[in-house]
């Protein structure tokens, strides 16, 4: 299958901002061996503000956009050190694109996209992407920002044809109620489509679940499912969980493309 895996700052990185490398070894040891496997894997990696962070020797997350864009560009450049270098143990090369949204909104910016990741699977190189956050902002009025990575990664799925989307987060799925607050929410294991009421579950005012990303989750869901490409949600904090999702097994919250897209 061709794979698109999307990883939040919660998985790759400890609640200090600091890079978990325990999780992040096994997170790309784990993506190699499902590359071994015969898999397509891409790669929508957040994490580059957090890591210039720490680069910088900042004392937190900067307010200001210029800070933020100078710590985008450092941390990137930390972020795909590592992966390299993790990768490259498993005999895998790794490739750099950072997209802004007139890369994928103009028909001309798309195909070049589309043509340059489809070499590099050719080419057996394993693509990791970002926001181009250094120059992408829209301060001045002019929308140049995908804005968040579960969105960028359900248009990377649409633009390469993926066959499965998983997003990797600090939540194990979506659930009938917040867990933290109501111990009778249970997960939903399954979804065939993405009702307004379930829309109105993840996004309502106040609702933790939405400030915690799930309403732009489902958002992600909407444009991978309507590609025809199932997506899941998943807990980050065991990539081990990859084996299973990628085998069709229970693992989090699948919303179904293919098969519903079929029936």
């Amino acid at each position: 299958m061709k794979i698109v895996v999307k990883v939040g700052t919660s998985t790759l990185a400890h609640a200090t901002g600091r890079l978990n490398i325990r999780r992040v070894e096994e997170l790309v040891k784990v993506l190699s061996d499902l590359k071994n496997e015969g898999h397509q894997i891409i790669l929508v990696s957040s994490g580059a503000i957090g890591m210039g962070v720490g680069k910088l020797n900042l004392p937190g997350r900067p307010g200001d956009m210029p800070t933020k864009q100078a710590a985008a560009a450092v941390g990137q450049c930390e972020l795909m050190y590592t992966y390299d270098r993790l990768f490259g143990q498993y005999g895998h090369t790794v490739a750099q694109i950072l997209l802004t949204r007139e890369d994928v909104d103009y028909p001309e910016r798309r195909r070049n996209f589309q043509n340059v990741m489809a070499r590099l699977l050719d080419l057996q190189a394993l693509p990791v992407l970002n926001e181009n956050d250094a120059v992408a902002t829209d301060e001045v009025g002019v929308a140049t920002t995908i804005g968040e990575n579960d969105t960028l990664s359900a248009i990377v799925a649409g633009c390469v044809g993926a066959d499965l989307l998983i997003l990797l987060s600090d939540i194990n799925g979506l659930y009938t109620a917040d867990p933290r607050t109501n111990p009778d929410a249970v997960l939903i294991p399954e979804v065939s489509e993405i009702t307004p009421a379930l829309e109105a579950l993840a996004g309502g005012a106040g609702s933790a679940l939405g400030s915690g990303g799930m309403a732009t989750k489902l958002k992600a869901a909407k444009i991978a499912n309507a590609q025809g490409c199932d997506m899941v949600i998943a807990n980050g904090r065991n990539p081990a969980s990859l084996y299973d999702i990628a085998a069709g097994n229970p693992c989090g919250t699948r919303f179904l493309g293919r098969r519903a897209n079929q029936s």
